[in-house]
């Protein structure tokens, strides 16, 4: 199994509970299934640029004009969005690892997706038909907030803009291990739900190791 671990979060593990999250995931994962290969994508050390006009043009045009031929600055724009998707596609499944912030993920994770999900690198559009180019099967996701969140909660940013973009390549398997209520100003028992997202994210690591 490969797995593609994507952190979008600049705070040092002991004053992230993602990250700490995220570690007791692997652990629990690579303890129970040690053939496990995990290749680690830090954001904040490989920072995505923001989809530029060259780059936008290089990846959609093809779509329209077969005998389209993208300038050199074109195609220098897709260096990154190329690697990472490349990455991307070899994995079976993804782990993202982010904070919630002002009500959504990091700005630095959305910049990552607007690079690799595009065509010609995650899916090819033909006959108005999605065809995926991966064999991703699953999306975890190791979440902190400062607020609690009931589930379904429309107050939540994160998961529906998961699953929107990951259901569009045809990946509907998304599970979520989240640490909510950490902000002190508001709430006493932020441990507590630490604890629990912990446990949540092992039972996570578990059912991978058990799947097929």
């Amino acid at each position: 199994m490969n797995v593609l671990h994507v952190i979008a979060n600049p705070r040092p593990i002991e004053k992230s509970a993602s990250k700490q999250l995220a570690t007791s995931f692997f652990a629990k994962l690579l303890e129970t299934n040690p053939d496990v290969v995990v290749n680690n994508i830090d954001l904040y050390q490989e920072p995505p640029p923001y989809l530029s006009l060259d780059a936008y043009n290089r990846l959609n045009t093809p779509l329209l004009n077969p005998d389209y031929t993208p300038s050199k600055a074109e195609e220098h724009a897709i260096t990154y969005a190329k690697a990472q998707a490349e990455g991307l596609r070899q994995a079976d499944v993804l782990v993202l690892t982010m904070p919630m912030w002002t009500g959504g993920p990091p700005a630095i994770m959305k910049a990552w997706f607007d690079q690799v999900m595009q065509p010609g690198l995650m899916f090819n559009i033909e006959s108005g038909v999605v065809i995926p180019l991966h064999q991703l099967s699953k999306v975890i996701l190791l979440v902190s907030s400062g607020q609690v969140y009931k589930e379904g909660d429309e107050r939540d940013g994160i998961t529906p803009i998961i699953r929107n973009i990951f259901s569009f390549i045809g990946v509907t398997d998304i599970e979520v291990a989240w640490a909510d209520g950490q902000s002190p100003h508001f709430f006493t028992d932020g441990e507590s739900r630490k604890q629990s997202a912990l446990e949540m994210a092992e039972e996570l690591a578990e059912e991978l190791s058990e799947s097929p």
